[in-house]
C-alpha cells in the first residue's frame, strides 16, 4: 500500500533537484511585490539569499520598520535606498533626538508620499514624570518635506522645533502628537499657506508649548487641537474650513480665542467657552455640534455653563452628540441638569453616558424632553476605567420622575442604546418604547460579559415592551473595552 502511494505522489522536476532557484529569475516589479508582504527589516535580510536579491528590497516603494527600530539603522537603510519612496512607517523606542532628526532629514530627501513616526517611551510615562516640561528628552529641528503628503509624528514628548524656512509644497495632512514646541519658529507660521500652501488636515494633541497659537490657511479643511497644555490664545483665519475640534485646550484660565471661517459644518467643542472672549464667526453653516455636561458639579461650572451658552448660538442642527459625565462620588456635587436648559431644533441625537456606575434615567428623561422633534436617538454607555459599582443609597437613584412622567416623541423612528443588563437600563428601555409613539426600529447592543444564559432572558423581556410596528434586533459587542463607541458588534440570530 505504501509503494503505490509512493509511485503515484509526482517526482521533483530535474530544476528542482539540482536546486535551481526560479524565484529570482523573476522580474524586478514581481519580486518587489513579494518583498512588500514583509516588513523592511526582514526585507533588508533577503539580500543574504544570493547576488540577485541584494539589491532587491531597495526598490520598494514601502518601507515599515518594526517596533524598536533604531532610527540610526533606519537612516543607514534610507541612505542605501534607490527607488522614490511613498510611504515610511517607523516605531521607534526612547529615540535619541539627534538621531531622530538625521533619520528625518534623509527621509525628507526621498519621501513624496506619507511618513508616519513614532517614538514610544519605554515605561509609558511620556508626559507623567514633567520630563517633558524640564527638556531632559532632548529636543532636535523638523525637515521640511518638500514632496511629502502626510507626516504623522507621534514623538513620546521630545522637543521639536519647526524648521525657519523651506516649503511643504505638497503637504496636505500634517500630525502632531506628544510634542514639546520651542524654538524660534512658531508653528503657526509653519502651516500657514505660503509654507503649506495644499493643507487640509491639521492635528496637534498632548501639546506643550504653544502659549499662543495663530494659523491663516486658506486650504485648510480639518483643523483639531486637542491637550494644547497651557495655551492662552487662540487665532484661526480659515475660511475653507468645514470641520473643528477643540478640547481640553483652555482648562486654565479664562479662553481666549478668535476663530473666523465661512464654511464650518462640524464643530465638536469639548472646552471651556465664554462668548464675551471667544469669538466664532461663520456657523450659520454649522449641522453637527459634539458637547460635554456634567450631570453633578459644583454651581455654575465653566464646562455646563460654556456648555449651555455654546448652544444658545444654534436655533437648529442635523445632529447633536453631547457627553454626559458622572463623577465617581458625587456626594459632595449638586445635580446640574437644571443648569441645561435649551437644546436646538434636532434630527438626530447621541447621547454618550460616562456613567461610572450610576443610574442615568434622570439625565436622560431631561435631555429628551427638549428634543421632541428628534428622528434618531443613539445612548451609548461609556466607561472610561475599570467598573465603578454604585454606592448603595446614592444620591442617583433619588430622582425617579423620569419612571412615571410622560413623555411623547412624536418623530422618534429609530433608538440604538447599549445594554449592560441592570434592572434600571432595562426600565429605560421600557420607558423609550413608552414615549417613542411611531417607533419603527430598536438596537440593542449587549455588553459582551454577559452570559448567554442572561442574553436570552433579556431579549425575551425586552421584546415583550415593543408591539408590532416595531422591529427589535439584538447585537452584541465583538471584545471588551474603554470606548464601546470605537467596538465593532455582530447581529444576533433569532
Amino acid at each position: 500500500m505504501e509503494q503505490s502511494a509512493a509511485a503515484k505522489r509526482p517526482k521533483p522536476s530535474a530544476a528542482a533537484a539540482a536546486g535551481e532557484d526560479r524565484l529570482s529569475a523573476l522580474p524586478d516589479d514581481v519580486l518587489v511585490l513579494i518583498l512588500l508582504r514583509l516588513d523592511t527589516a526582514a526585507a533588508v535580510r533577503t539580500s543574504a539569499l544570493s547576488r540577485r536579491w541584494r539589491r532587491v528590497w531597495a526598490l520598494l516603494p514601502e518601507l515599515r520598520f518594526p517596533t524598536g527600530a533604531d532610527p540610526r539603522l533606519v537612516a543607514s537603510a534610507l541612505a542605501s535606498h534607490e527607488a522614490a519612496i511613498s510611504y515610511l512607517g517607523v516605531e521607534a523606542l526612547d529615540a535619541a533626538p539627534d538621531a531622530l532628526e538625521a533619520c528625518l532629514a534623509v527621509a525628507a530627501g526621498r519621501l513624496s508620499g506619507r511618513v508616519i513616526f513614532q517614538n514610544r517611551v519605554s515605561g509609558g510615562n511620556a508626559g507623567g514624570d514633567g520630563k517633558e516640561e524640564t527638556g531632559d528628552l532632548g529636543s532636535f529641528e523638523l525637515p521640511c518635506f518638500e514632496s511629502a503628503t502626510t507626516v504623522s509624528l507621534d514623538l513620546g514628548f521630545l522637543g521639536l522645533a519647526m524648521p525657519l524656512t523651506g516649503v511643504f509644497a505638497r503637504l496636505t495632512d500634517l500630525s502632531l502628537r506628544s510634542v514639546r514646541f520651542h524654538g524660534p519658529c512658531e508653528l503657526g507660521d509653519a502651516v500657514s499657506s505660503l509654507r503649506c500652501p495644499c493643507l487640509q488636515k491639521l492635528s496637534v494633541s498632548k501639546a506643550r508649548g504653544l502659549a499662543n497659537l495663530s494659523i491663516h490657511s486658506e486650504s485648510l479643511i480639518l483643523l483639531s487641537l486637542q491637550a494644547l497644555h497651557g495655551l492662552q490664545q487662540l487665532n484661526v483665519v480659515a475660511q475653507a474650513l468645514k470641520r473643528l475640534t477643540l478640547g481640553c485646550c483652555f482648562t486654565h484660565g479664562r479662553p481666549v480665542a478668535n476663530i473666523s471661517t465661512t464654511q464650518l459644518v462640524a464643530l465638536q467643542w469639548l472646552d471651556s467657552y465664554d462668548p464675551n472672549s471667544v469669538q466664532l464667526d461663520g456657523l450659520a453653516r454649522v449641522k453637527s455640534l459634539i458637547c460635554t455636561f456634567n450631570v453633578y458639579d459644583s454651581h455654575g461650572s465653566w464646562c455646563n455653563r460654556g456648555s449651555q451658552q455654546l448652544l444658545k448660538r444654534f436655533q437648529a442642527l442635523l445632529s447633536l452628540q453631547i457627553s454626559l459625565f458622572y463623577p465617581k462620588n458625587i456626594g459632595s456635587f449638586e445635580y446640574a441638569m437644571e443648569e441645561l436648559t435649551k437644546i436646538p431644533c434636532l434630527t438626530s441625537l447621541a447621547i454618550m453616558i460616562r456613567r461610572n456606575g450610576h443610574t442615568f434615567g434622570a439625565s436622560l428623561f431631561h435631555v429628551l424632553r427638549m428634543c421632541s422633534d428628534i428622528r434618531n436617538l443613539v445612548v451609548l454607555l461609556i466607561d472610561l476605567e475599570e467598573p465603578f459599582m454604585c454606592p448603595s443609597g446614592c444620591v442617583c437613584g433619588h430622582s425617579m420622575d423620569w419612571n412615571t412622567e410622560e413623555l411623547t416623541l412624536n418623530f422618534l423612528q429609530e433608538v440604538a442604546i447599549d445594554m449592560e443588563g441592570t434592572d434600571h437600563q432595562v426600565a429605560v428601555v421600557k420607558r423609550l418604547f413608552t414615549w417613542a409613539v411611531v417607533l419603527k426600529r430598536m438596537q440593542i447592543t449587549f455588553h459582551p460579559s454577559l452570559s448567554e444564559c442572561k442574553v436570552r432572558e433579556l431579549r425575551q423581556t425586552l421584546s415583550s415592551f415593543s408591539g408590532p410596528e416595531t422591529r427589535v434586533e439584538f447585537y452584541m459587542y465583538h471584545t471588551s473595552g474603554t470606548m464601546k463607541f470605537d467596538r465593532k458588534r455582530y447581529l444576533l440570530g433569532p
